[in-house]
């Protein structure tokens, strides 16, 4: 396949995301040791306009990560705390009354809330109330919150890092599955190897200097994210994403039978949807013009495991739904020749 730009956007353009990558990723590394895979999520969950559920035991440096990441691309950035007290108007603001000294006259002026900011880390976000969760993802959706019957507008860009705490779930709310669908990825932050954990203790013994640079300002990221909306996408890559969320769909015409006794509910479309954006985005930051099945393959366990459910039976053998996505990914075809000749694929596409 040729790799040659589109006439959409120049070759310097794709560059400059590639490049803007490996920056990002230098500039990390000076006060983040390992997590690549995490930082490459973000990063193209980021130039897809889309959001980002992390979840790992404390300690892994996550807030660390989101405020240095922040830096790197010179974004402003708040932090919640949610908790089981935090209302709506904690997060979203609220209006105040306000006296204007000399004419004495009052009026009410809207008081932005720490979610008016590029880049906001809700922290802990299964420990807050649903109505305090459902005016956040309301923002993340819309891009905009109401206030008194006004709208305002959210800064662009606008990205939301949500961590959850997976132990210790005593008093908490976790996020039901249609509103974990609002997040393009939902990413896991693993403990380091030794070799990570070594240099991690070393440097936050010892007098170790933080020099931080940005890399991006957020008019470039936007034009960038424009970017990732033109790269082309062949129809054979989006019949092979459809086929993989398809096949997720318990009680479809061509399903597996292991998806059928494993999978209580399947993905939507807008697991398609991101999938094929994710790609986008990862072709660019990669250095490519088009978008391969590999990009596909890659981003499957972040897009899919948090809209498919796993049933009772899998979770007492033990089975999650990224060792689903595992065995589908293994039984579906890269091939274009071999999908479209598959019998199986032919009633899962006329289905």
């Amino acid at each position: 396949m040729s790799t040659q730009a589109p006439p959409e956007f120049t070759e310097q353009d794709a560059q400059r995301l590639h490049e803007a990558r490996n920056r990002v990723r230098e500039q990390l590394g000076k006060v983040i040791v390992g997590q690549q895979n995490v930082i490459d999520q973000l990063m193209i969950s980021l130039f897809s306009r889309g959001h980002c559920m992390l979840e790992g035991v404390p300690g892994l440096a996550k807030t660390l990560m989101i405020s240095t990441l922040a830096r790197c691309l010179d974004l402003s950035f708040n932090r919640i705390q949610f908790t089981p007290d935090l209302m709506p108007a904690d997060v979203t603001g609220t209006e105040i009354i306000e006296e204007d000294r000399a004419s004495g006259h009052r009026q009410m002026r809207f008081m932005p809330g720490p979610l008016f900011a590029n880049l906001v880390l809700a922290d802990e976000i299964n420990r807050t109330p649903p109505k305090t969760q459902a005016a956040l993802l309301e923002a993340m959706q819309e891009r905009q919150v109401t206030v008194s019957g006004q709208r305002h507008a959210m800064a662009d860009p606008f990205f939301v890092l949500a961590t959850q705490n997976p132990i210790e779930q005593e008093g908490t709310y976790p996020l039901p599955e249609a509103q974990q669908d609002r997040f393009m990825f939902k990413v896991y932050v693993d403990y380091p190897n030794f070799d990570e954990e070594f240099e991690v203790a070393r440097r936050t013994t010892g007098a170790s200097v933080d020099d931080v640079q940005p890399v991006l300002k957020a008019e470039e990221i936007v034009r960038l994210q424009q970017l990732v909306r033109q790269v082309p996408v062949s129809d054979h890559v989006v019949r092979y994403a459809l086929s993989i969320v398809r096949q997720t769909r318990v009680g479809s015409e061509g399903v597996p039978d292991f998806v059928n006794d494993l999978v209580g509910w399947g993905a939507g479309p807008r697991a398609v949807q991101n999938l094929i954006l994710g790609g986008k985005a990862r072709a660019l930051l990669e250095g490519r013009f088009h978008v391969q099945p590999s990009d596909i393959q890659a981003l499957a366990p972040a897009v899919l495991r948090h809209r498919m459910v796993v049933n009772f039976a899998a979770e007492s053998e033990g089975v999650t739904s990224d060792d689903v996505v595992a065995r589908i990914l293994a039984v579906t075809p890269e091939n274009e020749d071999e999908l479209s000749r598959d019998a199986r694929f032919k009633k899962i596409f006329a289905s």
